[in-house]
């Protein structure tokens, strides 16, 4: 029996090569720790540049605000005392049951509604409006001296507006030319005076603000209410105060945080007085822990002169974060 010559394959023929060995498939911890290391890089990435500035905020704001938190729950003075003691709440309850604490607290919501809720908003919207419309001498001369106010030192703009209110001061010296009966501001309306003062001085930056906003409002929406037949007011009330409703929110948390911690311009012009008319928390804060000599229930004051800014400013955040 013949078996068939084995013949090599010619050049045209394929060979058969080895099968390629299977892949391992990726084992499940590699791939966690690939993601790790993507997202520890992007961590880095984004939150690195932003590390002195935290640690500058740790440093000058958090640790501070902490440590006065604790001296407020202490019996802590100035003077006539070796060591102090963990008091707990003391110093809150004797502030809520202080009838000089509770009239600053109305004095200064006084001071903050009448200055900066109705003041410095109201009078920076209108003036922003009415330059939006001047030509451009009066807005320059307008705005300049708005501005000078606002840029000028608190001391140096307090002692302006004790001349301009004292007895026989500039108000009263216009008065008698207009044959009006003249009185002694700092004495008789404190709260009031202080007030006016505070609108003067800080009117400046609710007019920049919603210069800038009113700016970004299309003229065309404009235009055509005015083709519509829509009068200024109606314009105003249902075209330019809409649009500009954050910054409206934005405005009013900064003016409300600002009127809130005003000392240097009250202190100069009434010092808190006549009696406790125009005393205001800052100042009350200050007359118990630096003249009485109570830190702790001085320091007890500021928190909640603290709570006040941040109830003030949840209100705000909440108006902001409202759609238009």
């Amino acid at each position: 029996m013949t078996t068939a010559p084995r013949h090599a394959p010619g050049p045209n023929l394929p060979t058969s090569d080895p099968a390629p060995a299977p892949q391992q498939p990726a084992r499940q911890g590699d791939l966690h720790h690939g993601k790790r290391a993507r997202t520890g890089t992007r961590i880095l990435t984004h939150y690195l540049p932003l590390s002195p500035a935290l640690v500058l905020l740790l440093l000058f704001l958090a640790v501070p605000i902490g440590y006065c938190a604790y001296i407020a729950f202490t019996d802590l003075q100035l003077t006539g005392q070796a060591h102090s003691s963990f008091v707990g709440f003391a110093n809150f309850r004797a502030a809520f049951k202080d009838s000089e604490f509770l009239n600053a607290v109305w004095l200064t919501l006084v001071f903050t509604v009448v200055s900066s809720l109705i003041g410095q908003n109201t009078l920076g919207l209108a003036l922003a409006t009415l330059m939006q419309r001047a030509s451009k001498p009066v807005r320059t001369i307008a705005g300049a001296i708005v501005i000078t106010a606002w840029v000028l030192p608190e001391v140096v703009a307090g002692f302006l507006l004790y001349a301009f209110f004292r007895r026989e001061g500039t108000l009263d010296a216009i008065l008698v030319r207009l044959h009006l009966p003249s009185q002694n501001w700092l004495f008789t309306l404190p709260i009031l005076a202080v007030s006016f003062a505070n609108v003067w001085r800080g009117t400046a930056f609710s007019m920049l603000v919603y210069s800038a906003a009113l700016d970004e409002i299309p003229k065309e929406i404009t235009e055509a209410a005015e083709v519509d037949g829509a009068g200024g007011w109606r314009r105003m009330w249902h075209i330019t105060l809409p649009m500009i409703r954050r910054s409206i929110g934005t405005n009013l948390m900064l003016n409300t945080l600002q009127t809130l911690s005003v000392f240097g311009l009250i202190w100069v012009m009434t010092r808190g007085g006549p009696g406790d008319k125009s005393q205001t928390l800052p100042l009350f804060m200050y007359e118990q822990a630096f003249q009485n000599s109570m830190i702790g229930y001085g320091t007890a004051v500021a928190l909640l002169l603290l709570l006040v800014g941040a109830l003030f400013s949840l209100v705000y955040v909440r108006l902001l974060r409202t759609e238009v």
